[in-house]
């Protein structure tokens, strides 16, 4: 269905080219404002959150969660991003650049000697 192999990477234009043919063919682009897009992605960062709500720290790798647990998880991870991905489409930001832009941004305001934790006085992010 996807047309992707298995191991095969996805990039954020083939997720943008697939977000806009979905809404496309639904006649949903009236309704993909900023606004509403954001509405929806809050929405989703929301039900995203209660998958964590009560289980205090969750180690890295979730390895007592259940196969079922990971899915629901990866799926509320997949909505957030689809959304976030279908705003900047919308608003004409090319997220990838922008990602990679702050990233580099944020290594001139956090460099790696202020914020090193085996440094004394250092900060942590």
């Amino acid at each position: 269905m996807t047309g992707i192999s298995e191991g095969e990477s996805v990039s954020l234009d083939l997720l943008k080219k697939k977000m806009a043919e979905f809404a496309k063919e639904r006649d949903w682009d009236q309704f993909h404002s900023p606004r509403n897009l954001l509405l929806a992605l809050v929405g989703e960062v929301g039900e995203l959150s209660e998958i964590f709500q009560w289980r205090g720290e969750v180690p890295k790798g979730l390895p007592d969660w259940k196969e079922e647990e990971k899915q629901h998880l990866g799926e509320e991870l997949s909505d957030v991003l689809l959304y976030l991905v279908r705003l900047s489409d919308i608003c004409g930001i090319d997220l990838g650049k922008a990602a990679l832009r702050k990233v580099d941004l944020n290594a001139i305001k956090y460099p790696v000697s202020k914020t090193n934790l085996n440094n004394e006085g250092s900060q942590s992010h």
